[in-house]
């Protein structure tokens, strides 16, 4: 199971899961934490890329009554100009948004852009900061039992040690997808938009979400999935530009779904999203898409998401109660949907 959780409850995911299995992790990722309470000011200086983040969001939005309208979590400065990376449903929807520096001071940020595909979002310094920038590493060779440093804002204090456990796909309720995601453990509580360090100091993940199952099995180890900095590197010029990918934009659905034993059920829909207005209900099994049979959330959407961009009609058998029926969705661009840069 894979919840998003609020700061008020993240700590409730350190104190809770553990296993024989997951403290044998924690005794694996022990070492690190010497490098941490070093006084060594290098690495006090690589801590000082991350920043404390504070999103408003009106209540009108969207998002508003699953996320809030205040948000609180992680950023890290990547430019020398007071580029920020964060998780992006920090700021999602957000209509102002400001960052505490290591040092305390509070500045106002313009947010920038939302990426729906990685979960990433940007947000820039409304003003001149004295910050060095981390450096963005490579995630593409972060393997199995790498260890690693996480840390979200707060300085040496903050930081934990924790090892790769998991490198997989990552499928989200929300209609999200990720080829290889990278899993940790232990769980660490503060999460959202938390930093992955590398053995030099580089930037290799941001933190999104506590996870029971970050390495699967018989008697799974509980953790958090990063997304992957790699994922940024292509993206961000067009970010920075027009605030979103120029890539093809996949076909939303509206749909949020739960996957129990090899069937794939919808637990509720966007209101006023596609699969509403096409009279999809909470508690439908969605069986088939265009003829191909759904048994997952991957296997659904890589089937929706072959079939073009949004805006495409799709069409789905669903199971409600005894009955199968055929509904078609006329798909959409959840960007149009969402509220973004509310007044």
């Amino acid at each position: 199971m894979v919840k998003r959780v609020t700061p008020a409850t993240q700590r409730i995911y350190w104190l809770s899961g553990f296993t024989a299995r997951s403290l044998a992790v924690f005794a694996l990722s022990a070492p690190l934490l010497t490098i941490a309470q070093t006084d060594n000011p290098k690495f006090r200086e690589v801590l000082s890329a991350i920043v404390h983040v504070h999103a408003q969001v009106p209540v009108t939005a969207r998002t508003a009554h699953v996320l809030g309208t205040e948000r609180e979590g992680s950023g890290v400065v990547i430019d020398a100009n007071g580029l920020i990376l964060t998780i992006g449903y920090l700021i999602l929807e957000a209509s102002r948004a400001e960052v505490t520096l290591a040092t305390g001071k509070k500045v106002a940020v313009d947010i920038l852009a939302y990426d729906y595909n990685t979960g990433f979002g940007l947000i820039r310094a409304a003003e001149s900061i004295d910050v060095r920038p981390m450096k963005l590493g490579s995630s593409g060779g972060l393997e199995n039992s790498a260890r690693v440093l996480v840390s979200g804002y707060g300085g040496v204090e903050a930081v934990r040690p924790a090892i790769v456990v998991s490198r997989r796909v990552f499928a989200g309720y929300w209609e999200y997808l990720l080829d290889d995601a990278i899993f940790t453990s232990p769980p660490y509580p503060n999460f959202g938009g938390a930093a992955l360090i590398g053995a030099e100091g580089e930037l290799l993940g941001i933190g999104s979400l506590a996870v029971s199952n970050a390495l699967p099995g018989d008697a799974p180890v509980p953790g958090n999935m990063f997304v992957p900095i790699d994922h940024l590197k292509p993206i961000l010029h067009d970010l920075l530009t027009a605030g979103r990918s120029s890539k093809p934009t996949h076909p939303w659905l509206g749909v949020y779904t739960e996957e129990v034993r090899g069937h794939l059920i919808v637990t509720r829909v966007a209101p006023e999203g596609p699969a509403a207005q096409a009279g999809i209900e909470s508690g439908d099994v969605i069986v088939a898409i265009a003829g191909q049979e759904i048994n997952s959330m991957a296997k659904f959407y890589r089937a929706l998401w072959a079939r073009g961009t949004a805006g495409i009609e799709v069409p789905l058998t669903v199971l409600r109660g005894a009955k199968l029926l055929s509904i078609t969705v006329r798909s959409a661009d959840r960007y149009k949907w969402l509220r973004l840069n509310p007044v």
